[in-house]
């Protein structure tokens, strides 16, 4: 077994190490030079997962073509801002027999496309068969430390679906399978969002009812763009839907909790995002889940107040004043 992981972030790094604990040989693909020189040293990544060495069996690429050489299986562990050029340049390397599974959370900005479809759109040689999503509530950093973690693989063909999840489980990593890949990446996605707010009410000193009442109601926000999209209302209860929404809501090591944390503390996103090299997805999520909500007409109050925090800097108080005065009404889950 020969594997690739593309991108070395925090979350690429640990799967990475997670699968060379398994025997795999693993190929990691580094974007930043002075980060895959460090790891060449060193053999650690420390400016995303300080404290943890790579294997042996963990093989460091800077050049992209190198590290797609031969494998059979490609992990994909980028914000969704690369997936496009990412997706671009490997489309040519790409054989049909090679599975593709994303790590990705994220809707890209301007098309407003989930990763599965910008592959198919710029990969159009490769089968739509052989990609998979991967996700679920998995903080990269426990991960390595070996804390038990459940996560889903989605893909619509159940079988190669199957093949992944025998392959990324261990005894501290159980993986399940699913068919509703809208669903999975569509919640993977949109959980970010809730937990912006989540951290905004936390910055705010609010308490424990406003978070619990958010990872509620996002979750009936995040369902209902959900169904119209075609996902599985059922995809929603399970790890990659409300597993998920609870940990990016209320773990201390969830970067899109602490954003909105920062914000609810009056702070400016430039200043917050000035302080880290780590991609928060949910800033990029909030822009394209509201452009997706308005588009097809699915109301989501919650992500739509974000929003207006984070893109129209209105005061995060007068957002939540605004949310809880919004006309009474039966409570609905769609």
């Amino acid at each position: 077994m020969k594997v690739s992981v593309i991108g070395a972030g925090s979350w690429g790094s640990a799967f990475a190490i997670h699968l060379a604990r398994k025997n795999i040989e693993t190929h990691l693909w580094i974007r930043e030079q002075d980060i895959y020189e460090q790891v060449c040293q060193i053999r650690e990544n420390k400016t995303f997962l300080p404290g943890f060495l790579f294997p042996p069996n963990v093989c460091f690429h800077h050049d992209l073509e190198q590290a797609l050489r031969d494998t059979s299986i490609i992990f994909i562990a980028i914000p969704s801002k690369f997936c496009r050029s990412i997706y671009r340049t490997i489309s040519p390397l790409l054989k049909p027999e090679q599975m593709l599974v994303s790590l990705t959370k994220g809707i890209e900005e301007k098309s407003l496309k989930r990763m599965s479809e910008v592959h198919q759109e710029l990969c159009p040689h490769h089968p739509e068969m052989m990609f998979a999503a991967l996700s679920g509530p998995s903080f990269a950093k426990e991960v390595v430390q070996l804390h038990p973690t459940a996560v889903v693989v989605a893909s619509m063909n159940l079988e190669a679906g199957k093949k992944i999840q025998k392959i990324v489980s261990s005894l501290s990593f159980r993986a399940y399978t699913s068919k509703d890949l809208i669903g999975v990446e569509l919640a993977g996605a949109l959980k970010n969002v809730i937990a912006i707010a989540a951290g905004i009410s936390c910055g705010l000193e609010f308490g424990s009812n406003p978070v619990a009442a958010l990872i509620t109601r996002g979750l009936v926000e995040i369902m209902r763009l959900g169904h119209h999209l075609g996902a599985k209302q059922s995809t929603f209860s399970g790890l990659a839907g409300i597993g998920d929404l609870v940990l990016t809501c209320t773990g201390g090591l969830s970067r899109n909790r602490h954003v909105g944390y920062e914000l609810g503390k009056g702070k400016n996103l430039d200043e917050i995002l000035s302080k880290t090299q780590m991609v928060a997805e949910g800033i990029i999520t909030t822009l394209s889940t509201y452009n997706l909500s308005q588009r097809e007409g699915v109301e989501m109050p919650i992500c739509d107040e974000v929003y207006q925090i984070i893109y129209k800097e209105k005061d995060p108080r007068k957002a939540i004043q605004d949310l809880m005065s919004r006309e009474l009404k039966d409570e609905d889950v769609l």
